[in-house]
C-alpha cells in the first residue's frame, strides 16, 4: 500500500508542527493600540487584564494578535483603560467593529439644545471674555466680551483661530502675554498630557510638533515631565502700552456625554483678577 505521509524532510515537519498562523492586520492593530495605552496608563499587561476581568494569558494573546477579541472584550479593555470616546471608536474599528459612539457637529439640528445650553453660559459670561474650543484646541464661540477684550489688544483680534497658535505665534498674542512664559509652558504641560493620554489621536500629536517649532521655545519643553500635572488656575496677564489686564479661567466640560463631539467641548470662562481689569471689562460695554 502506499504510503499518505506527505514528502518532505524532518526539519520540515517540525517547522510546520510550531508554526502558527500569522496574526490578521486587525488583530496586530488592536494589539498596538492596547499596547500604547497600557504605556500611557502605566498598567503592566497583569493589571489590566485583572481590571478588565480577564485572564492575562487571553490579554497576551490579544496583544500579539494571536487571538481576535469579541466585541464585549474590547468594549471591557477600554472601560478598563478609561479611554476617551473617540479612542473607543478606533480601538472598535481597529478590532473590526462598527463604532458605537457617534460623532455629531455641532451646528446639527440634534444639537440644538446643547448649542442654546452653551451659548447660554458664555453669554451669562458678559462683561468678562467666555469661549468654547474643542479637543485640538480649535475656537467654536466666543462672547461678545471676548471680541471687544481681545479687539483692545490686537486690532482686528487674534489671527489664528486656535488658541494654542495664538499663544505661541509671535505674530499673534504672544507679544501681548506679559507672563508668556508661564502661560505658554502650562499649555505645553497640558499638551504633553493629552499627547500621552491619547496615543492614537495624530491631530494631537502634529500640533504638539507645530507648536514646539515656533520660534524661542524652550529645549526642555520638547520632553513630558513624568509627574508633572498643569496648574490648577493660573493668572493670565496682558499687557500693552499702559494697559495691563489680569485674568484667571475656569472650565466646564461634559463629562457624561456619549458623543465624541460633546466630549470634548470645553468652555472656558475668564475673570478679572483685580478691580482694574474689572473695570475695564466693564467700559466696553
Amino acid at each position: 500500500m502506499a504510503s499518505l505521509r506527505p514528502r518532505c524532510m524532518v526539519g520540515d515537519m517540525r517547522s510546520n508542527a510550531v508554526r502558527k498562523p500569522a496574526p490578521s492586520s486587525a488583530a496586530s492593530r488592536v494589539g498596538d493600540l492596547l499596547r500604547e495605552w497600557r504605556a500611557a496608563r502605566r498598567m503592566s499587561q497583569l493589571d489590566l487584564a485583572l481590571e478588565a476581568n480577564v485572564s492575562s494569558r487571553h490579554l497576551s494573546w490579544v496583544e500579539t494578535g494571536k487571538s481576535q477579541p469579541g466585541r464585549d472584550l474590547v468594549e471591557q479593555l477600554a472601560d478598563a483603560l478609561e479611554m476617551p470616546l473617540r479612542e473607543r471608536n478606533t480601538l472598535l474599528v481597529a478590532a473590526g467593529y462598527a463604532p458605537k459612539y457617534r460623532q455629531t457637529d455641532l451646528s446639527a439640528p440634534e444639537m440644538a439644545l446643547l448649542r442654546r445650553a452653551v451659548e447660554f453660559i458664555i453669554r451669562q459670561q458678559e462683561p468678562f471674555p467666555a469661549f468654547v474650543i474643542d479637543r485640538h484646541w480649535d475656537v467654536l464661540m466666543v462672547n461678545p466680551a471676548m471680541e471687544r477684550v481681545f479687539g483692545a489688544l490686537k486690532p482686528g483680534g487674534p489671527t489664528h483661530g486656535n488658541i494654542l497658535r495664538q499663544v505661541f505665534d509671535p505674530a499673534d498674542m504672544r507679544p501681548l502675554l506679559a507672563n508668556w512664559e508661564e502661560v505658554a509652558g502650562d499649555l505645553i504641560r497640558h499638551l504633553h498630557h493629552e499627547a500621552a493620554a491619547a496615543p492614537s489621536d495624530l491631530r494631537v500629536r502634529a500640533l504638539l510638533a507645530e507648536i514646539l517649532a515656533y520660534p524661542d521655545v524652550p529645549q526642555d519643553w520638547r520632553r513630558r515631565e513624568l509627574g508633572a500635572t498643569p496648574l490648577p488656575v493660573i493668572t493670565t496677564v496682558f499687557r500693552k502700552d499702559d494697559l495691563e489686564l489680569r485674568f484667571f479661567s475656569t472650565l466646564t466640560t461634559f463629562g457624561t456625554s456619549q458623543d465624541v463631539t460633546i466630549e470634548g467641548l470645553r468652555i472656558e470662562c475668564m475673570f478679572p483678577a483685580d478691580e482694574a481689569t474689572e473695570a475695564f471689562c466693564r467700559s466696553l460695554t
